[in-house]
């Protein structure tokens, strides 16, 4: 025990090892940045002698600016549209499964969906091939689809 006293760059070491596994074992993003604080702490703490203030008030500082960066990673990061043009629904083709006016359902791929056909568009016939053009909320928009000759 007194070697790991004699030690201070190891305990932070230790530490922040110990706060990233704890990050991998507990849910949250918030012990990463804490661990990586302690290790450049550590690592700061083996190449000088600070006294323990200073150490104490190096960790407060790397944490602040590994939290910030962590925090500014967090919100640059794009959170993926769901049932919105972009998603991937827009293009592909669908069955008509069954139609009353312009109002209707489809199967895309595994799933039936509520539909409804773009405006000038006739009422397909059941299994009729139609592309979506459009996502409104869960609804996908369709019209026919336009074979190329």
């Amino acid at each position: 025990m007194s070697f790991l006293l004699e030690q201070p760059a190891l305990i932070w070491l230790i530490a922040g090892l110990v706060l990233m596994v704890l990050e991998v074992l507990l849910p949250g993003a918030f012990m990463i940045w804490l661990g990586i604080a302690a290790v450049g702490t550590g690592l700061v703490q083996e190449v000088t002698t600070l006294g323990f203030a200073w150490q104490v008030a190096l960790f407060a500082v790397l944490a602040a600016l590994a939290i910030g960066i962590g925090l500014s990673m967090r919100s640059t990061r794009r959170k993926p549209a769901v049932n919105a043009p972009g998603s991937g629904l827009v293009g592909r083709v669908a069955l008509a499964l069954a139609f009353d006016g312009r109002e209707g359902r489809v199967r895309l791929g595994d799933s039936d969906w509520s539909a409804r056909l773009a405006e000038g568009v006739e009422t397909p016939q059941s299994h009729a091939r139609l592309r979506v053009i459009d996502v409104d909320g869960t609804v996908l928009v369709v019209q026919p689809e336009m074979t190329e000759a």
